[in-house]
């Protein structure tokens, strides 16, 4: 499995926006994409850090979502909604359990 990992750093009064606007309209967009297998969205209401972590079964599927035009929309809906724009890092995804 593999991941990308994106940084964001939201205005702190923005982040309730910010995750909305991800389960209304990047959500159904990935539940579409080839290889998709999941996401998480870890965030800190007080300082408006956060993070989302796609999981994608083969590092092409991921690779592949970057370009993906349908996540365009969304992206540029939330960036106002950021104090800088996001960090985005690839990663392989281990299972430990």
């Amino acid at each position: 499995m593999f991941a990308r990992v994106a940084h964001v750093q939201a205005k702190p009064e923005k982040i309730g926006e910010v995750v909305a606007l991800y389960t209304s309209s990047v959500m159904p967009v990935l539940q579409q994409l080839h290889g998709f297998k999941g996401t998480y969205l870890l965030t800190d209401p007080d300082t408006g850090k956060g993070m989302s972590i796609t999981l994608w079964e083969t590092e092409a599927d991921r690779l592949a979502s970057d370009s993906e035009a349908a996540l365009h929309g969304p992206i540029v809906q939330v960036m106002p909604l950021l104090a800088a724009p996001p960090v985005v890092l690839g990663f392989d995804a281990i299972e430990v359990v």
